[in-house]
């Protein structure tokens, strides 16, 4: 068994005390979706509204002064828990928002370029060139890149999927050549669990001269991640499914790419100069982020770190690896249970997808429900993935720091349950 102290550590999340649906116990499956928030990142948003609320980066007052430096210490704590310095990481409200940071700055060079404004050639893209990404993307991956190729003329690409839910790399360097201008993949996915050789693949981007972006939304939560390592230039998550606030993502990127790329919003914060016609920008990250910034999000955000970095995130991926491979052996062995995804803990997350022959995965969601159990269900923001297995939709668990074997026992029997229900109602 793992060094992961379950009981103490449900002990530090005030929301599993609760009870659902008539009085049962909560059990809380869903973390892909959202991760719970233990108190010590609730009372860091509550203590920095209480004592130190203020507009960071504007204003010479103490309450501003407090505010600021509290936002860059979350920074900088943030940028030490995936090895990159401070000023590699910028905010913004949500991995989506990250992602479309990203693909804009395409968007935007192209636009620009039009009309002789001179750009970095990496970001602009037209006609005959080539965007690549994978068949299991999330949606926020995807229709990004979708709208960038709309506008420019560029062409999608993506990396198939096997049968046992991998990519099939077997045409990689055919499908990103010398018109790919970007290749944006999943470290790990949402839906089927698979963790993904995002490294080779940033390689091959680079060999061609392409810009490499990872979305590290279900890793960075779960393992001990470098994001150098990844070998990206842009690698994008969000704060709410690693135990912090809502309403806070992040990008990592490269000095250099940073400095190439074109701003995606504009206003105040993030500028150098302003005249009545043209204005200069500061440098990143504050050159990515206009308006006020989150703060208090961003100071919920640095506790979490540091109650992850407490527990050590080689001890939670061991924690997920367990229950991962409890969680497979367990559901495969109820008869009529498919899991879409790889069956085995080789390079394989926490989230597990499954469909129970004869029921739709919402009824089977709806009766998990009734017994205080919640899960995912629906095509999880990855459409084209559940085409590729035939399916309309998934039920989904992804367990946490806060989940054990007990709760995938308790699993396993509200799905004979919801079998016997329906059994009995035909």
């Amino acid at each position: 068994m793992t060094g992961i102290d379950v009981a103490r550590i449900r002990a530090d999340f005030p929301i599993l005390k609760r009870t659902v649906r008539d009085g049962k116990p909560l059990i809380y499956l869903d973390s892909a979706a959202t991760s719970q928030k233990p108190v010590e990142v609730l009372d860091a948003e509550r203590t920095f509204y209480e004592t130190s609320n203020a507009a960071a980066h504007r204003g010479a007052h103490q309450l501003a002064e407090e505010a600021t430096a509290a936002y860059e210490a979350s920074r900088a704590r943030v940028g030490g828990f995936v090895g990159v310095e401070a000023e590699n990481i910028i905010f913004t409200k949500n991995a989506s928002e990250s992602l479309n940071l990203a693909a804009y700055a395409f968007s935007n060079a192209t636009a620009l370029a039009r009309w002789g404004t001179p750009v970095d050639p990496r970001f602009e893209l037209n006609p005959g060139n080539s965007v690549v990404v994978t068949e299991m993307e999330h949606h926020a991956n995807l229709i990004p890149w979708q709208e960038v190729c709309a506008k420019t003329g560029a062409s999608l690409r993506w990396l198939p999927l096997t049968d046992s839910g991998r990519l099939d790399l077997a045409d990689l360097d055919d499908l990103i050549d010398t018109s790919t201008k970007v290749v944006s993949v999943v470290h790990q996915s949402n839906i089927l669990g698979t963790i993904n050789p995002v490294a080779e693949i940033m390689a091959r981007a680079h060999a061609v001269g392409a810009v490499g972006v990872v979305d590290a939304c279900q890793s960075i939560p779960h393992m001990p991640v470098d994001v150098r390592a990844l070998g990206a230039d842009l690698v994008a998550w969000g704060g709410h499914k690693m135990l912090g606030p809502t309403g806070i993502g992040l990008l990592y990127g490269t000095s250099e790419i940073l400095q190439a790329m074109p701003p995606f919003l504009t206003g105040g914060s993030m500028i150098a100069t302003v005249e009545m016609e043209r204005s200069t920008y500061a440098a990143a990250p504050q050159k990515f982020e206009a308006g006020v910034p989150m703060v208090a999000q961003a100071v919920g955000l640095g506790a979490a770190v540091a109650y992850l970095e407490k527990l050590g995130m080689a001890e939670v991926a061991a924690h997920e690896q367990e229950l991962t491979a409890y969680s497979l052996m367990a559901l495969s062995g109820i008869p009529g249970v498919r899991i879409i995804g790889p069956t085995e803990t080789v390079d394989r997350g926490s989230a597990i997808s499954f469909v129970v022959e004869g029921i739709h995965p919402h009824d089977v969601g709806q009766v998990l429900d009734n017994m205080g159990i919640a899960v995912r269900v629906g095509h999880h923001c990855a459409w084209p993935t559940c085409r590729r297995f035939g399916v309309p939709a998934t039920t989904r668990i992804s367990p946490y720091i806060y989940n054990d074997q007990r709760d995938i026992d308790a699993l396993v029997e509200a799905i004979a349950h919801a079998q016997h229900f329906f059994k009995v109602a035909s």
